[in-house]
């Protein structure tokens, strides 16, 4: 089993990257592309102005399949709130430690062990965006883009408690409905008026209808807003919801129940719009998904588990696009977006060698068709 050396984790984890951080997230990346480019790989940075710059470390390209790692810089904790590395027999605690620069140390960690070894990596690239934390809003276009380019990804989030990769994750859509009404007031002209909230309640119910638990399909309302006072017909209101579903087809149901929803006036007078959308389109189970598990299986003689998340990550981007993805692959951990975020040791000398011989194999051709 991998000894671990946790001195390059460290030193990143005690570096403040969270997302708005733009001079912390550009040092974490800065030093990524350093350790990478050391052991023969070329840097792409595509420089941005008000979030850190994402980076994609490219081997030597030659014929064959292409296999993408993924990762994310970011973190979730603003500067002075926690930022400290500390470890004990069985834990490393710090910001990121599994969410996700124990990942990306991971991926790190498995590519030195074959450079030192076979002194080349060809076909491999490892793609790191800053935004993932906040929702991939400018990243997620780039992500796409470069999908076309690959067969297989790799995603380096944590791993479940059993060492599970993640073969699907539900998407994640977040919308908004403005309502306008038409103010009076409540006790000499009560039915002049057009109310915005009581067009806001109706909508509210009808939207949350839409839930089908069986399915996995989920609607909330996480946020209202309206009103002026109690004397006061409202003039204005806003929903704030989210959905998440399983499959491509309750996204297309649920979108068009939505559109439904709010182009109808429950209350006369009062007017609605609709703005937001999907920020992660749903990772689904795939044939090619299933063969990359296979022969990931065969090749290193084990039974890869795996498990189905609600939550979403940068591997919804690269599976929506068509390649054969699986997530999960960092240490296991607990205790993200808290200051009690930790992961366990054992977990990343265990995921460093089995990642080690997946490349391995990877760089033998052995995931050739």
């Amino acid at each position: 089993m991998q000894e671990l050396n946790l001195d390059k984790l460290k030193e990143i984890i005690n570096i403040n990257s969270w997302t708005k951080n733009k001079k912390g997230v550009d040092i974490n990346g800065d030093i990524f592309s350093k350790w990478l480019v050391e052991i023969g790989f070329s840097l792409t940075k595509y420089q941005r102005d008000d979030i850190g710059n994402h980076i994609h470390l490219k081997s030597k390209h030659k014929e064959g399949k292409k296999l993408l790692l993924l990762g994310h810089l970011d973190t979730v904790f603003p500067p002075d709130t926690f930022e400290d590395f500390r470890e004990d027999k069985e834990w490393i605690y710090g910001p990121g430690v599994c969410d996700m620069k124990g990942g990306n140390f991971v991926a790190y960690q498995a590519l030195k062990n074959i450079y030192d070894k076979q002194k080349e990596i060809f076909n491999i690239d490892l793609l790191m965006v800053s935004d993932e934390e906040t929702g991939s809003d400018d990243s997620k276009y780039l992500t796409a883009e470069l999908a076309k380019d690959y067969d297989y990804c790799m995603v380096f989030e944590a791993a479940g408690k059993n060492g599970e990769v993640v073969e699907a994750r539900k998407g994640v859509g977040t919308f908004f409905v403005n309502i306008e009404g038409k103010a009076s007031h409540a006790g000499n002209h009560y039915t002049d008026g057009h109310d915005a909230n009581a067009e806001a309640s109706f909508k509210l119910l009808e939207l949350i209808k839409l839930t089908n638990i069986q399915k996995g399909t989920t609607v909330n309302v996480g946020k209202i807003e309206g009103g002026i006072g109690a004397n006061t017909i409202s003039p204005k209101a806003k929903l704030t919801f989210e959905i998440r579903y399983t499959d491509v087809d309750e996204k297309d149901r649920i979108l068009e129940d939505i559109n439904n929803i709010v182009n109808k006036s429950y209350v006369n007078g009062t007017i609605s719009t609709l703005t937001g959308g999907i920020q992660r389109d749903v990772m689904q189970p795939s044939f090619e998904q299933k063969d990359f598990i296979n022969k990931i299986n065969l090749l290193c003689d084990i039974k890869l588990p795996t498990e189905r998340r609600g939550g979403v990550s940068d591997a919804n981007i690269i599976s929506s696009n068509g390649v054969a993805t699986l997530d999960g692959w960092g240490p296991y951990g607990d205790g993200d977006h808290t200051v009690n975020e930790r992961a366990n040791k054992e977990s990343f000398s265990q995921r460093i060698d089995l990642v080690t011989t997946i490349f391995k194999h990877f760089l033998d051709r052995e995931f050739e068709d």
